[in-house]
Parts: C-alpha cells; sequence; structure tokens
C-alpha cells in the first residue's frame, strides 16, 4: 500500500536484488521532514557506529541503516511506539529517508525482533558507551547512579513489587539502574528483572564496568604513591548508604559520595563558611559549607560535608573522595536533579516506560537468582502491621493530659482507667511484636527463584528489544542535548531551547536533490516568531558546517529556511 517502487520490492522479496537504493526526490511540504535537522547530531553522537559489527539483517528491500534512521526519527518526532507509524503518512516518511515509503508496522517489528537477537544489544550499547566516555573524559569522572523503577501494567508477566516513589504505591514493577554524567547525559544501563537493590548492582555490575571503561584513570604505581587517591567517583542517594559498601569500594580505589542516611545532631552556625560554589549548570551560587572528619561503624574514615539553608536545615552528605575541595563536592551531590530530571523528561517524551514486546518468558538460571521468602515477607508485613498499631497507641498515650489536681473524682478515675487501658494495650502489643521477631529469626530471608511454588515463581518481559530501542532513545536524547546546547546560543530563555527542538523535528521542510552538485537541501518552514527563525539559521549554520553526507549516498546536507 503506498508503495512506488513495486518492481524493486518483488524483486527484493524473491531475493533477485538487494536492498533498494536510496534516491531522493523534490519534495515540497514534506511532513516532519524538520527531523532531517538532527541527522548531524545523530552520526556525530554514533547511531550507525558499530552497527554492522554488531548487527545483520536477512535480505530484504530495507537497508539496515534505514532502519536505524527510522527508529531514531520516530523517537525524536516524538511517536510514542512502534505502533504509532499506523497512523503517519508512510510516503511522506519515505522521503525523508529516500525510500519510496517505510514499512510498515509489522515489518518494522519483524526487523526490530532480527536485530534484537541475543546480546547484540548489549554489546552495541557498551561500545557506545565507551566511545562517549573517551570523548568526553572529564564527563566519565563523577557518575551518578539510581535506579528507575518501570511499572508493570499487563497481566501476562508476573514481576516483583516495588515502591514507586512517584505514585506512592507499591506495583509490579521492573527496575532500570542508569548512569549518567553530571550534566545528566546517559551512559548506560543496567536492567534487572528481579533487583537485590542498588548496592548489590553498584558493587556487583556497575563499578566492574566502570573500572573497565572509565577513562584517564590513575596508573597502578600512581595509585600506590599516593594513598588518598581514586579512579574516579559514584553518586548515589541513600538507598546505596552502607559503610561497608563504601569500605569494599574504597579499597578499590573508588570514590563514593552520597547522604548521610543517619547524621548527628546540627551543628554550630559559626561552623559554617559562606562559599561561591560553581554548579553543574555553569551557574555560580552562594553555599555556607562546613566539614569535619567521622568515623563510621566499622571504623572508616570519611569526610562530612554539610549545607546551612536559610530556613537552618543542615543537609549532610558523606564521601571517600580526600582530595577535592568540599567547594565541588557539594555542588556534585546537589546535582542530582540532573539525573532526575533525566528521568523525568525521557518518560514524558521519549516513552522511556512504554512496553515494546508484549511476551513474557521464564527468567533464566532462577537457581542463581535471590528473592524474598514468601513466608518471611509474610511475618515482616504482621510485624509492620503491628508495629503501626504500637506507634499509634503510643500517640495515644502522649496526648493523654492529667487533669488538674481540683478536677473532681470522676474525671481522675476516668483519666486513670483510659491510661490503665492503654498501658495494658502498649504491653500486649509489644509482646505480641517480640514474639513475631522471634518468628521472623528462624524463617530464612531469601531463597532462589526456583525453590517458589510454581504459581508464585516470576516471569519478565522480554527485554531484548526494549535493550535496542533503549539504546536509540539515549543516542536521540545525546543528539538533542547537543542542539539545544548550539541553539542556546542564540536565546535569551534557555530553558525554551529543547521546546524549540521538538517544533523544529515536526515542521515541514522542502527536501531538493542536486545530483550535479551532489547535495541536498533541506529548507525548514518558518516558525512562529522572529526569535526562533534567527535561532534556527544559527543552526543551520552550524550544521552545514559539519558537511555531513545522507549515510548511504553521496549526497552532502545543506540547511536551511524557506526564503
Amino acid at each position: 500500500m503506498g508503495a512506488t517502487d513495486t518492481v524493486g520490492r518483488m524483486a527484493a522479496s524473491k531475493g533477485l536484488l538487494g536492498p533498494a537504493e536510496i534516491a531522493f526526490q523534490p519534495s515540497f511540504d514534506t511532513v516532519n521532514a524538520g527531523v532531517l535537522f538532527s541527522l548531524p547530531a545523530l552520526l556525530a553522537v554514533g547511531l550507525l557506529n558499530h552497527t554492522e559489527k554488531q548487527f545483520k539483517l536477512p535480505a530484504g528491500y530495507y537497508r539496515m541503516t534505514s532502519i536505524f534512521l527510522l527508529l531514531a526519527f520516530m523517537a525524536l518526532s516524538r511517536l510514542k511506539c512502534v505502533e504509532s507509524l499506523r497512523y503517519c503518512a508512510p510516503g511522506e516518511w519515505g522521503k525523508i529517508l529516500g525510500l519510496d515509503r517505510v514499512p510498515e508496522v509489522r515489518t518494522l517489528r519483524k526487523k526490530i525482533a532480527h536485530l534484537a537477537q541475543g546480546e547484540k544489544p548489549a554489546q552495541w550499547s557498551a561500545e557506545l558507551c565507551s566511545q562517549w566516555m573517551l570523548a568526553a573524559p572529564e564527563t566519565a569522572c563523577a557518575l551518578y547512579v539510581d535506579g528507575h523503577v518501570r511499572v508493570y501494567h499487563g497481566k501476562q508477566a508476573l514481576l516483583p513489587r516495588h515502591y514507586v516513589a512517584r505514585q506512592k504505591l507499591c506495583l509490579r514493577a521492573s527496575v532500570d539502574y542508569w548512569v549518567n554524567a553530571m550534566d545528566g547525559q546517559p551512559f548506560f544501563c543496567v536492567p534487572k528483572d528481579i533487583s537485590a537493590g542498588l548496592i548489590d548492582v553498584v558493587e556487583q555490575e556497575i563499578v566492574p564496568r566502570l573500572l573497565k571503561d572509565v577513562p584517564n584513570q590513575p596508573s597502578a604505581e600512581t595509585l600506590a604513591a599516593d594513598p588518598l587517591l581514586h579512579r574516579f567517583t559514584v553518586i548515589f542517594d541513600r538507598e546505596g548508604y552502607s559503610p561497608d559498601l563504601f569500605q569494599r569500594l574504597k579499597d578499590k580505589r573508588v570514590a563514593c559520595l552520597t547522604y548521610h542516611k543517619f547524621p548527628t545532631a546540627d551543628w554550630a552556625a559559626e561552623e559554617f563558611q559562606t562559599h561561591s560554589v560553581t554548579l553543574a549548570s555553569g551557574q555560580v551560587v552562594d553555599m555556607r559549607l562546613a566539614e569535619r572528619g567521622v568515623r563510621l561503624k566499622n571504623e572508616l574514615w570519611v569526610r562530612e560535608v554539610r549545607k546551612l539553608t536559610k530556613s537552618g536545615h543542615q543537609t549532610s552528605i558523606l564521601s571517600t573522595d580526600y582530595k577535592t575541595a568540599d567547594t565541588r563536592l557539594a555542588p556534585g551531590m546537589f546535582a542530582r536533579w540532573s539525573q532526575e530530571n533525566f528521568f523525568k523528561y525521557t518518560r514524558e517524551n521519549f516513552s522511556l516506560d512504554r512496553l515494546v514486546e508484549y511476551c513474557a518468558e521464564e527468567i533464566p538460571e532462577p537457581e542463581k537468582v535471590r528473592v524474598v521468602d514468601p513466608k518471611y515477607r509474610s511475618l515482616d508485613q504482621v510485624v509492620r502491621k503491628t508495629q503501626g498499631q504500637l506507634n499509634r497507641k503510643l500517640a495515644a498515650v502522649g496526648a493523654l493530659t492529667m487533669p488538674p489536681l481540683t478536677a473532681l473524682s470522676e474525671e481522675i478515675e476516668a483519666f486513670q482507667e483510659k491510661k490503665t487501658s492503654l498501658d495494658n494495650e502498649v504491653s500486649e502489643l509489644q509482646r505480641r511484636i517480640e514474639k513475631l521477631k522471634s518468628d521472623r529469626k528462624t524463617v530464612p530471608r531469601h531463597t532462589t527463584l526456583d525453590k517458589l511454588p510454581e504459581s508464585e515463581r516470576f516471569t519478565r518481559c522480554r527485554p531484548q528489544a526494549k535493550r535496542l530501542l533503549d539504546t536509540i532513545k539515549m543516542v536521540a536524547y545525546r543528539a538533542e542535548t547537543a542542539m539545544m546546547n548550539i541553539l542556546r546560543e542564540k536565546m535569551s530563555r534557555h530553558d525554551d531551547a529543547r521546546a524549540l527542538l521538538r517544533a523544529i523535528y515536526t515542521t515541514e521542510a522542502d527536501l531538493i536533490p542536486n545530483m550535479d552538485d551532489k547535495t541536498l537541501t533541506v529548507r525548514l518552514h518558518h516558525l512562529a516568531n522572529r526569535s526562533s527563525d534567527e535561532a534556527i539559521r544559527h543552526l543551520c549554520t552550524e550544521l552545514n558546517s559539519t558537511e555531513t553526507i545522507f549515510p548511504d549516498t553521496d549526497l552532502r546536507l545543506v540547511y536551511g529556511m524557506v526564503s
């Protein structure tokens, strides 16, 4: 339907011809053609790097390059899922790729399934991560690590429950552990169907990978000469607080930065001094900071830096980075909002949480997967429920007010009866909690997945296709960020840069190929106001300086606006 190269398609289906040649035709008012403005950034970030090495497609009409470009353009155009392509004009999207039309949803899903086989998406993502770190080693010296809960609303897979902070509910979900730079740009993601927590993932999977990938680490001789020197810093929230983890990472010469989970009493206000601090965004602000050395329960000596706010609240952070000044440690911890903003933005604009495949499968190697024992969970729930009842009774005792000495004897007797009744209930609840806790100690907290009853065993959604599309979304986010930084050079309101890019990606444009000059001119239609057009003209100048060649052609892209 809608195809014009019917002969080529028939020949490709019979194996007589290879992939279709990319051939652009003059086209005016092409829907969504503004997304071609992102092509230089996508290629620079690495969309097509290592794809020939990692992926193979069977012989057919569509090139692998066209499939990757289509998926990246769909992400930037805010098409929420593959099925969204069903409601777009296939011929218009085909003009953007130099084809007669883009594949149908069913065909595209088959291509994605073939590309996502095995560990190819994970290997491709790892190679891109190494490339990004080598290209900007200064961004890999301090890394944010945090878990993002992906809620599952389907019925096919049986996932464990996780607490979803944004909804304040325990829902069936899986957890992705993301590693981001200080400006929020992603490096890689570790998906976990059944998570043992941030501490285990950091120690078992993230840090070993960073030890291999982070560039410019000090040599063994340099580390031996300076016992306080570290390789790099990992930054996480209170979920990762563990003095034992700090010690083990310190032994590997990896520094930690996190909030103090159990801070002591407030420090004297006289200890705090005002410092000019440069935030990750480049903004310079004043902070009142103080620092002490503290010894944790495992005898590890760490730095504690506190920030005093105008309201008098003190925020405490701990670090095993013994070299960096406190004026750099504090903004590094407080700039964790960049990773939270990444989660929020990609959820809303790149459909980070959306299901890609709707099939469930068994979790491999269930004998190695640790889960909470159902008996332990049941006892623990009873303990927590009873503890809540006890807390409410204690609050009621504390709220009792003794009547004055001049009160009537009836009032005094009523008070004594009520207090005696509450005291008895408190004593009974305390005895019950002690009994429940002793029973809980007799049950092992964890077991393996294979030992659970068949009806209670967890399953998972197929992860391969999501890993592939998540990597493409990371590339798209990085490309958009690079374009945003260019636009901000000409925009007075920096926060509007991403909104302007979203408008560019969905704006019509004229496509004018010139085979004699070997150019492909992309002329964007005007936007809503003059200031936006001025910023876009500046973007065109920067993009034209890259002299980008459209993949699989010899056409150089020339960007401009309709006169």
